[in-house]
């Protein structure tokens, strides 16, 4: 999108990990973009296939977010993007076939204000990042309560800064988030969090929103902003959802103008006898 070579991309990411993205991923990142291939020519990045293998760490996260109903969209977009590139062949095979039809390749746009582009990504990433913890620490918090265990979450961020592949600065902000409300039911509505992710939410948009129009997927940022614009409103178009279940499978709904219980209606038109009150009944 933006036409950065990798020497241009290891800078970047290696002055991020001077910052308050530094971290055991970033660092390594950096380091992989600089190493020279010593066996041909060129950048070793360049030669290696884009097919990732797992070790179901990510599939057991995200069936367990399930089993526990806790929304992890970036997750989940993290082990889809896994999956995706598993079936290369496939994805030579369409990428032809779309070629063929005028969708071009993503390509390096012209002009691009490379300084600028990443000083986007860094904010872009940051507020990603915000949003993929607070699932995860969401998750923990679900298991713990349902398994009685009472874990302590900032505690479990200062292990983790003691040494993984999840090691950051990050976590001592994610720390002191916890020891400012151990009840905190969400990192996103601490206010040191919730104040980097409204400083953000413009440069964050504008990164999506490039990527999207360009044609580069960039999956977890993209379910991270949903997650953050999904989570931050105060009414959601999921009525229609319930209205539709109501529909074809009776399945009731509840009201917003103060009348109690819940409700079933005759969705049939013409039907004047259209609503069911099931007050008492059980979900």
């Amino acid at each position: 999108m933006g036409g950065l070579t990798n020497a241009e991309i290891a800078a970047a990411l290696a002055d991020w990990n001077s910052g308050d993205l530094s971290s055991f991923l970033v660092e390594i990142s950096a380091a992989i973009f600089a190493k020279p291939d010593d066996r041909g020519e060129g950048d070793l990045i360049d030669k290696i296939l884009d097919k990732t293998g797992m070790k179901g760490t990510g599939k057991w996260t995200v069936q367990q977010a399930a089993d526990l109903s806790v929304a992890a969209p970036t997750i989940e977009a993290s082990l889809d993007a896994r999956f995706l590139s598993g079936i290369k062949e496939e994805r030579v095979a369409a990428a032809a076939f779309f070629e063929a039809r005028g969708v071009a390749a993503p390509a390096p746009a012209r002009g691009v204000d490379k300084a600028a582009l990443v000083a986007r990504v860094r904010s872009a990433l940051y507020a990603s990042k915000i949003c993929s913890y607070a699932q995860g620490m969401n998750i923990i918090r679900a298991k713990s309560e349902a398994m009685g265990w009472d874990i302590d979450l900032g505690a479990l961020a200062r292990i983790w800064k003691g040494g993984c592949i999840i090691r950051a600065a990050f976590l001592d902000d994610i720390r002191a988030a916890y020891a400012r409300d151990p009840s905190l039911p969400s990192l996103l509505i601490d206010p040191m969090f919730g104040d980097a992710l409204a400083a953000r939410a413009g440069d964050w948009r504008a990164v999506v929103s490039d990527a999207v129009l360009a044609g580069v997927a960039v999956p977890g940022m993209t379910a991270s902003l949903s997650y953050f614009d999904t989570y931050r409103r105060a009414r959601l178009p999921a009525n229609l959802v319930q209205a539709q279940r109501d529909f074809f499978g009776s399945h009731t709904y509840e009201r917003v103008d103060g009348q109690e219980g819940w409700f079933h209606t005759l969705w049939s038109a013409g039907n004047s006898a259209d609503s069911i009150t099931t007050s008492g009944y059980t979900k």
